[in-house]
């Protein structure tokens, strides 16, 4: 499974490639994902898998896992999210810098999962906005990397204002934050 980097659009020369400063940053930042796993069930042993070396995230760019929100932009939420675990999980959202992008990981983490109780949160995106859901429980390795790549998708061909835009800003409002 290897993955082959685009040639960007425009002019090119020996020595000479012109592009847009989007699709440049964009590619950068693609390759270069700083995931966050905040993982609290049997996904977060799934994700275990996907890191070794069988699946290897590391292929993708994604391999240097950041265990501070303030040095990761992707924050993966896998297993399931208690009522009480909610305002922890928004803080860490809050303490990451932009830009951040969201994957939530599994049943439990998407929907509630088979727990459909009083104490747990039926879905993550409650309280935080989501960019990316992978089904499953709990999901195969090879669906956690399908959504990194959707990740890298999004990362990749999002403009550098997107995060300025009024929907986004609109966005992040409907959830309270600033």
């Amino acid at each position: 499974m290897s993955q082959k980097v685009e040639k960007l659009d425009g002019f090119e020369g020996p020595g000479f490639l012109a592009t847009s400063l989007d699709k440049a940053v964009g590619l950068a930042r693609k390759n270069s994902l700083w995931p966050l796993p905040f993982a609290t069930s049997c996904c977060g042993i799934e994700f275990m898998a996907t890191m070794a070396s069988t699946y290897d995230l590391g292929r993708f760019g994604a391999e240097r896992l950041s265990f501070s929100p303030r040095q990761a932009d992707l924050l993966m939420v896998m297993g399931t999210i208690s009522k009480k675990m909610g305002p922890v999980l928004r803080q860490v959202y809050e303490q990451m810098a932009e830009p951040k992008w969201v994957l939530a990981v599994g049943a439990c983490a998407t929907t509630g999962g088979i727990f459909d109780t009083y104490s747990v949160l039926q879905g993550i995106d409650r309280i935080i906005p989501v960019d990316v859901y992978v089904p499953g429980c709990p999901p195969r390795p090879e669906q956690i990397l399908d959504g990194v790549l959707k990740i890298q998708e999004l990362v990749q061909n999002e403009s550098r204002r997107r995060r300025e835009s009024p929907e986004y800003l609109e966005l992040l409002a409907s959830y309270g934050i600033e």
